[in-house]
This record gives C-alpha cells, structure tokens and sequence, in this order.
C-alpha cells in the first residue's frame, strides 16, 4: 500500500506537471471507486488544477475550489502519461477506474490490481468532507515530541506497532514503514505504548521521523514508475522475511495475521527471542 512517502512523492510530481493545466475529462471506469456524487465528477471538466496535497495516504487535487481526493489503498496507484489516451475504457474492463486527460494532452490512471476493490475516488468542495480525512490524526512530521508522549500516553497497553498504523491517532504511517520504523528504535512491534522510558520515547521520535524523511528523500524527483521499486530498495526488514538484517546479520522474521503480517529482526528488536506467530503472539518463552 503506498503510505506517507510515496503519496507525498505523487504530490510533488502531480504538482510539477498538473498545476495549471485543466481537466478535459475526468471518466470513471470502476463505479465501485467513485464514494460521493454532489459534486459529480463531471463537474472538474474545465477547471484548473491551483494545487496538489496530501493528507495522511490521500492525495488532494484541488481544481477552483474543487477536490479530487483518492485512496490507493493495497493495490491501487497513479499512472501518468505525457499523452495520455483519448479512448473510452469500458466499465468493468481491465484494472482502469479512473482516466484523466488534461489540457496539454497529459493525464493519468488510477489502476487497481486483485480482485479487492478498495480504490477510493471522492469529488467535495472540502478534504473534510472525507471520513477518512476527518478521521486523520496528526501529521508526523507536524507532531511534537511532547505530542508524542501525550499519544502513546493514551494509547496505554496498545501495542506499538498498532499504535504506528492507526490512522486515527497518527496520519500516514502503513504496515511497512512501522516495520521500519520500529526495527531503527530496536524496539519489539509488540511492546506496550505506554511501557517506553524518556530515553525510549526520544528514540522511537527521532526513528518515525528520520525514517520518514529518509524514504521521503530518497523519492523526490522520482518518476511515478519508479517510485514502487524505490521504496522496496529502501526498505530493511519489510518484506524481506529470510534475509540477513542489513545491522546485525540475523535473519529477518515474520509474525502473520489473517489479512497482513510484519516482518522484525529478533536480536535487534526482542533481545533475540522469537515472536509467536500467531494474532495475539507474545515472546516465547
């Protein structure tokens, strides 16, 4: 799923090529994506895109006052085209929901691969208007050290990595940058939020942030095709279950859920002992 970096990256490309240009066309191809209907998206034909954000793992178009907000979710992304296709895609036909064509002959796709339809594609006159959005806590890169400890505070005996992820209690943060996250702490993915020391708070801090920014970096510039293969590239433990960590040399280990698993290294996270491999694991003993 693309998470904070690479939606900030979608931002900083759309915003380099898209603003000022006008939609043309805006054509749904997957009614499923599209959540709201006043404005309908008809309604973005003619107008001039002023700006391009992100909010937590959306991205926000904003056309005169009106936003096309989407959600990749797991398996969707953006497919930009210096002359984008003119051709009708058929409803129900193919990994297409979404085409754009903009004034200069641009545009882009949104794709969605699998059979799991949870692209979103939202047309309102304000971000809020999205209940996800609505929902968003902080921003990480806005959000204080003394913000921080107050969060994970609150969230008691949640576990950390579950804290990470949750959208609500801070924006942009998926399954594989918590993984990542949490193996540059050195600290278990199951370790109560509010267990951490002062020393530990800063170091879990420092970690989100700087692990962030470094993906965030590493992607400035990057054409949108490239921006998948970046982000694997970077990763250290995410989805590299059998690999020697890139620290200590140990193998990377995986715990699985029903609909995710997260991969960690024992001897830099949990002091060398194994997680259970099961939804309520707790160290082996």
């Amino acid at each position: 799923m693309p998470e904070l970096p690479e939606v900030e990256s979608l931002a900083g490309f759309l915003r380099e090529r898209a603003v000022g240009r006008a939609f043309v066309r805006a054509d749904i191809t997957a009614i499923s994506a599209l959540k709201t209907y006043d404005p309908p998206i008809s309604s973005l034909v003619g107008l001039l895109i002023d700006d391009v954000r992100r909010h937590g793992k959306f991205l926000d178009i904003e056309a005169q006052g009106v936003h096309l907000v989407i959600h990749l979710a797991r398996a969707g992304w953006l497919r930009w085209k210096e002359e984008q296709s003119t051709t009708l895609v058929r409803p129900g036909k193919g990994p297409i929901a979404l085409r754009t064509v903009l004034d200069d002959g641009s545009g882009f796709d949104l794709t969605e691969a699998g059979t799991q339809k949870k692209l979103a594609v939202y047309v309102v006159r304000d971000p809020a208007e999205v209940p996800g959005i609505a929902r968003l806590g902080p921003d990480p890169f806005t959000l204080s050290l003394e913000d921080f400890s107050e969060i994970l505070k609150r969230e008691g005996r949640v576990q950390l990595k579950g804290v990470l992820r949750n959208q609500s209690v801070i924006a942009g943060i998926g399954n594989a940058y918590s993984d990542e996250i949490l193996h540059v702490a050195k600290m278990s993915p199951f370790k109560p939020a509010s267990n951490l020391s002062e020393d530990e708070l800063q170091i879990l801090y420092e970690a989100m942030r700087d692990t962030l920014k470094d993906a965030v970096d590493r992607s400035a510039g990057l054409a949108v095709q490239d921006l998948k293969s970046e982000k694997k590239s970077g990763l250290r433990v995410h989805g590299r279950k059998g690999e020697k960590c890139p620290v200590c040399g140990d193998i990377v280990r995986e715990v699985s859920f029903h609909d995710s698993s997260l991969q960690y290294c024992a001897t830099c996270q949990t002091g060398g002992k194994p997680l259970a491999d099961r939804r309520l694991s707790k160290l082996l003993k």
